[in-house]
This record gives structure tokens, C-alpha cells and sequence, in this order.
């Protein structure tokens, strides 16, 4: 192995035993790009200020809206008590019976409405420890069923997901987020099911082991049974918002603005940054109606309870939605920064020449390289957007070339960033275990069977698209 390829893994192999560690990617991806930059032979300071802060700061550029957005509307369902109200009225419905098919359904009605990962793991937490209390399903399963719920099919499977994931790869392609609907539906089905195969699989072979919920401490919910909280009919609406005015503005944005229009701003065709445009109003009304819902139930819930609950202020959980988006767009942007610096190397145009080089598909080199990225960052919006970067247009002209609809090709590469993103390091993982009280000894494991499952459907859906030709 040359110098120049040994660059690229020792750094990356850095950065992520860093991340595992907890260190921040925003402190120490520049400094491992850096790293891999000098034992290449580039400059120093301009591989920084030219690569490094340029490539980082567009990536801020193009998503930062989705990343403000996604946040302040999480924060604002969880803070009027609407993200707690679909918890509880899914969970009920379906009792402690049938306890994971509740939490994951709960996490999957949440997460493709829009709300943020980490907002409907502290979201659905309470009630389905208390729901797997009830039913004695080990605790330690807990973060499978929200990681599945979350994490998976609804990120960036299903057409039309909000998700991050599910949008930056139209800025790439020049498509939208219902991309490919019936290849997204058919690996979004076959993740559910798999997974809650698994699930319940192990459910059943812990409890002829003897093993219940277990004896816990640490982060056990108290009784929810007296929490006043929204209709839950009322509280489905702003999900409902985002996803059909995300649909509809898809569809109308083309019309309202001409290419004489745009061109003073750069844009050539109005699809480079329609999955963007199309989400920001969308996110918009699903935020002003989760705040009215808080300014109507707020007293309610406060009432209700003696005043005891007061369904949160609404000028804390602006401020909060709009810290965490900042700190979640710097660490993307940071990791984004990274691997165009890497990109930049010859030991990775190396690499990159044995992935395009491959007697394959464009979906499959594609799949690879994205699914290596995001397992090495421990990021799927991060691995995604270093591949998609520095590979994209050439994904682009070899899917032209080979007639594959660049609808597939967003499919692909947002399913295939969902894939081994979530290893031990990543921050989502990390965050969910902490949420449930729980280590990566008593729950990871399980973790990881759903990504692998996960990872598994991409290649399943190659083959099929290629074996019949569907989009």
C-alpha cells in the first residue's frame, strides 16, 4: 500500500476512533484532513482555507435551512406536547401486547412527519419503557425498536421522507424527495417486516431464557398515566402539513420561477435545489401549527394538572431547536469538509479509480462507496455528502450512460447511507442508549442486527431494479 493510500485510512481511521471516543468531528476533522493533506505532499494552510472551510461552508450554504427547520419543528411538537400525545395514543392502541410493533410504528409516524431522530427517541423513551414494563419485554430491546422505527425506513426508504437523508442527494441528481416511490416502498416494506421478524424473534427467545424487563435504575420513566396532553388527532396535523405541502410544493415550484428568472443567481435549472425549496415552506406551516396547538393546549395541560404542567416555553424550545441545529449542521459540515480534503489526495483518487473502475452497476459502486463513507464517519448525511461530492456528477454520467434513472441512483445513495452509519460511534447510537439508560453491551448488539438488515436491503433492491427494470 503507497504512502498516499495509507494516508487516507490512517486519517479516517483517526477520526473515527476519535468520534468513538466522543471527542467532537468539528475540532478534529480538520485536523486529521490536515494530517493526511501534509503526508501527501499538498500545502498546509491553502488544503484549510481552500478546501476544508470552502467545501464546509457550502454544505452550510445549501442545508442549514432544512437542519433549522427540522429542529425548531421537533422542538416545538415536543415542547407543546403533541410528539408525547402521538406516543401515547399509538402505544395505547395497540397495548402492551404487542409493545414493539407500538414503539416502532410510534418512532415511524414521527420520524416521516418530519420531527428529528433524537427528538422522538426522548419523545417515545417514556412509553415504551413503560409499555415493555408492563408486557416484561427486556428493556435492553428498546433502543432496536426506536433505532428501527427511526433510523431506517422512514429516514430515507419511504418517498417523500423529510429526513435529511432523503434530501440532499436531489441536489446531486436533480430529483426530488419522492424519488424512485416503488423501489423506496418495496425496501421500506422489506426492512419493516425483517426487522420486527427479528425483534419479536428475540423477544421470544429472551423470555424462554428466563430474562424479563429486568431490574433498572437509571432513566426509568415515572407514571405518564396522569400527563395532560393534546388530542391526538389534533397533534398528527403539522406531520400531515409537512408531508403533503412537501409533496405539493415539489409539484408547484417549477412553475413560478422561469430560467431568465433564475440565472442571475446562478441556478441553471430549478431542480438543483428544488428538494430544498419544496421543504422549507413545508417545515414552516408544520412549525406554525405545533405552535398553535401549543398556544391552545398549553393552559389546557396546565389546568389540567394543577398547574403542575405548563407544556414548556415556547421561547426555550426555540432556542433549544436552534442550538442543536447548529451543532448538528457543524459536525456534518465538518465531516463534509474532511472528505474533500480527502478527495483532494492522490491516494484518493486511488481509491475512488477502483470504485468507478468496477465491472458493476453505477448503483453498486455507488451503494459501496457511500455505505464505506458513512460507516467511517459515523454519519449518514456526512458519509452520503463526502461520496456525493466528489463522486456525484460522475455516478450522474455513468448512470446516463448505462440508461439507469437518476431517481434510482437517489434511492440508492439515500438507503445506502442509512446502512452502517449507525456503528458504536455514531452519534445517534450513542445519544438513544444514553436516552434509555442502557450501554452498548446490554443493547448494541440488537442495533446492530437492524443495521445490518438495513445494509442488506440495498443490494436486494439492485438486483431487483436491474432484474426488472422498475423505478
Amino acid at each position: 500500500m503507497s504512502m498516499e493510500v495509507l494516508a487516507v485510512f490512517l486519517s479516517l481511521g483517526l477520526l473515527m476512533f476519535m468520534a468513538y471516543r466522543g471527542y467532537s468531528v468539528i475540532l478534529f476533522a480538520p485536523v486529521f484532513a490536515l494530517l493526511a493533506a501534509v503526508l501527501s505532499g499538498l500545502e498546509l494552510l491553502p488544503a484549510y482555507t481552500e478546501v476544508f472551510m470552502v467545501k464546509a461552508t457550502n454544505y452550510v450554504k445549501l442545508y442549514f435551512p432544512i437542519f433549522l427547520l427540522g429542529a425548531v419543528f421537533g422542538k416545538v411538537m415536543e415542547v407543546s406536547g403533541a410528539a408525547r400525545s402521538i406516543a401515547r395514543g399509538l402505544t395505547g392502541a395497540l397495548g402492551a401486547k404487542h409493545a414493539i410493533l407500538a414503539v416502532v410504528l410510534t418512532c415511524a409516524v414521527l420520524t416521516y412527519g418530519g420531527v428529528s431522530l433524537f427528538v422522538v427517541a426522548f419523545a417515545v423513551y417514556p412509553f415504551a419503557a413503560v409499555l415493555f414494563r408492563e408486557a416484561d419485554i427486556p428493556k435492553r430491546l428498546i433502543p432496536a425498536a426506536i433505532a428501527l422505527g427511526s433510523f431506517t425506513f422512514t429516514m430515507d426508504a419511504l418517498p417523500g421522507s423529510p429526513q435529511i437523508q432523503n434530501v440532499i442527494p436531489t441536489t446531486y441528481f436533480h430529483t426530488d424527495t419522492m424519488a424512485a416511490p416503488l423501489i423506496g416502498l418495496i425496501g421500506g416494506t422489506f426492512i419493516f417486516f425483517v426487522g420486527i421478524w427479528w425483534l419479536y424473534r428475540r423477544k421470544h427467545s429472551l423470555a424462554l431464557r428466563g430474562e424479563g424487563y429486568g431490574e433498572h435504575t437509571l432513566n426509568e420513566p415515572e407514571s405518564l398515566q396522569r400527563e395532560a396532553l393534546p388530542n391526538f388527532w389534533v397533534s398528527l396535523v403539522p406531520l400531515v402539513l409537512v408531508l403533503a405541502l412537501n409533496f405539493a410544493f415539489t409539484r408547484w415550484i417549477p412553475g413560478w420561477y422561469t430560467a431568465e428568472e433564475l440565472k442571475p443567481y446562478g441556478i441553471a435549472n430549478v431542480n438543483q435545489v428544488l428538494g430544498v425549496w419544496a421543504l422549507i415552506p413545508a417545515l414552516v406551516a408544520g412549525i406554525l401549527f405545533a405552535v398553535g396547538i401549543w398556544a391552545v393546549y398549553g393552559r389546557k395541560m396546565s389546568e389540567a394538572t394543577g398547574g403542575r404542567n405548563k407544556g414548556g416555553r415556547l421561547a426555550d424550545a426555540l432556542t433549544a431547536g436552534v442550538a442543536g441545529s447548529l451543532l448538528a449542521v457543524m459536525n456534518t459540515a465538518s465531516e463534509v469538509g474532511f472528505g474533500n480534503v480527502i478527495a483532494t489526495l492522490p491516494g484518493f483518487k486511488t481509491v475512488a479509480d477502483v470504485l468507478l473502475n468496477m465491472k458493476t452497476s453505477p448503483l453498486v459502486s455507488e451503494a459501496i462507496s457511500i455505505n464505506v463513507l458513512s460507516g467511517i464517519t459515523g454519519s449518514a448525511s456526512g458519509g452520503m455528502s463526502i461520496a456525493l461530492e466528489t463522486m456525484g456528477e460522475k455516478y450522474l454520467a455513468w448512470a446516463t450512460t448505462a440508461g439507469i434513472d437518476p431517481e434510482l441512483l437517489h434511492r440508492i445513495a439515500s438507503m445506502s447511507a442509512g446502512g452502517l452509519d449507525t456503528l458504536p460511534h455514531n452519534g445517534a447510537v450513542i445519544t438513544l442508549l444514553a436516552i434509555c439508560g442502557l450501554t452498548h453491551k446490554q443493547s448494541y448488539p440488537d442495533i446492530f442486527a437492524i443495521t445490518v438488515i438495513k445494509t442488506l436491503a440495498v443490494p436486494l433492491l439492485i438486483m431487483l431494479a436491474m432484474w426488472t427494470g422498475i423505478v
